[in-house]
């Protein structure tokens, strides 16, 4: 779980700065000099709790039960496909940017709402206690029988989907013009994404005036939504560097050109990128999550290799880090004496993507939707406190010019939170065995909040 700066979780009642009422409205109100507008509760509520007992809880057991890797989530898909086509009045397209499903949903002339949701689970072997958890093994790309877990969620985000489906489909009368279902691939690999979009998601499909999408998190008690502003998740670049030598027997030092001193000189430098080369206000990570070299003892390698994980919150502070590991790697390599042909090699992977960045009139719109229809507590603020990343990203390039709204649903039980606040057992995290969410909770808001933020983005 992370932190707030005062070493404890964020509370409810925190607001960022500029969200919430004013202290002299606050004031008035505590005292009772002036009467808290009224409220009448959305019917939404009432009926996605409804349907959760009458379907979607069923959906998602199914879901977690049989999760499926990136880039492998063919059952997923299918299910998905079905679900949309059983709503009636969607017209589903499959297999967009591989495993992903498209559902367009018309009524009407009217501005365009996409909303996304992930399916690939993990590789990892649950052990969160739950009475329905996976058991599931699959083969992955690699040749590799691994266990499969969703250990991130993304069956949460699903389910909620075809919630929000069905409840949009009987609300015809309430909005006007057209809703994109993105059922994405990959999001682990951050990929998908940027898949769907290279195979014609905007020229295939009608382009979105809008983008919405949520991550379920058990950094928030159950049921609680977090939209903030600005940067919502950063950027993330996998970066490989190769670093060729010279190998000779380890009694001879004197006859090889060592890559492992060569990687150890670079690891060591990268730090600096981050110490002396960015303003201290501006955040960025180099993380060196992988060093591979040499197999035996008395034996100087040939080649090193090392494995980065990148981060930033801006696209100049993403360049400057990227262009930095390149110019430390390669003048590594000359200082120690290696020709021009044999200098260490960077290579940005395939898994990257950029800056999740919430624009701030949406954003402050459909907050607003979600405090009139479901109340301002359900409103939850945390500092943020991490460089997670998310390829919702590629949906909202500021080149595509499709302003986005990215949201956070609660997961974990109060009591559980509650404890964790007074120092018990932390919550259990994303990508971990442990993991696991309170369904009924999450389910239904993640629902409730798309269906409210579509309604208030298509009203007539």
């Amino acid at each position: 779980m992370h932190r707030d700066s005062s070493g404890h979780r964020g509370r409810s009642d925190r607001r960022a700065p500029g969200i919430g009422p004013s202290p002299v409205l606050a004031a008035l109100l505590a005292i009772g000099l002036i009467a808290a507008p009224a409220r009448a509760e959305s019917d939404v509520v009432p009926a996605v709790e409804a349907d959760y007992d009458a379907h979607l809880e069923k959906l998602f057991i199914d879901f977690h039960q049989n999760p499926e890797l990136s880039f492998q989530e063919t059952r997923t898909a299918a299910i998905m496909a079905k679900e949309l086509r059983a709503v009636g009045g969607i017209e589903v397209t499959e297999e967009v940017g591989g495993t992903g499903v498209v559902g367009v949903m018309r009524n009407g002339d009217g501005p365009v709402l996409l909303m996304r949701a992930d399916m690939d689970g993990l590789p990892l072997k649950e052990n969160s206690g739950l009475p329905y958890a996976s058991t599931t093994t699959q083969v992955d790309r690699d040749g590799v029988t691994k266990p499969v877990m969703q250990a991130c969620g993304h069956d949460v985000h699903i389910t909620s989907m075809i919630g929000a489906a069905r409840q949009l489909a009987k609300r015809k009368d309430q909005w006007q013009g057209t809703i994109v279902f993105v059922v994405q691939p990959a999001e682990e690999r951050i990929a998908g994404a940027r898949m769907m979009l290279e195979d014609g998601l905007y020229t295939r499909f009608p382009k979105p005036d809008y983008a919405v999408g949520f991550h379920v998190t058990t950094n928030f008690p159950s049921g609680k939504i977090g939209l903030e502003p600005g940067v919502a998740l950063s950027s993330a670049d996998s970066v490989d560097v190769t670093i060729p030598g010279v190998g000779a027997h380890g009694a001879s030092p004197q006859l090889a050109k060592d890559p492992v001193v060569m990687g150890s000189e670079i690891v060591m430098t990268l730090q600096t990128l981050i110490s002396r080369e960015l303003s201290p206000l501006r955040p960025g990570v180099v993380t060196v999550g992988s060093f591979q070299a040499g197999n035996k003892h008395n034996i100087i390698p040939d080649k090193a290799e090392l494995q980065l994980s990148v981060r930033a919150d801006d696209e100049d502070t993403r360049k400057r880090l990227l262009d930095g590991i390149k110019r430390i790697a390669t003048n590594v390599g000359r200082m120690n004496g290696m020709p021009e042909d044999k200098l260490p090699q960077v290579k940005v992977g395939f898994e990257s993507t950029p800056v999740t960045y919430n624009d701030p009139d949406l954003t402050k719109r459909v907050r607003g939707a979600f405090a009139a229809a479901l109340g301002e507590d359900v409103l939850y603020y945390q500092p943020r406190e991490w460089m997670g990343s998310e390829d919702f990203s590629y949906f909202v390039q500021k080149e595509l010019q499709v302003p986005g709204a990215f949201f956070w649903v609660g997961g974990t039980p109060q009591a559980e939170y509650d404890a964790a606040m007074k120092g018990g057992p932390t919550v259990r995290p994303h990508h971990s065995p442990l993991f696991r969410v309170e369904p009924r909770p999450a389910v239904t808001r993640g629902t409730q909040a798309m269906t409210v933020a579509a309604l208030d983005l298509l009203k007539k």
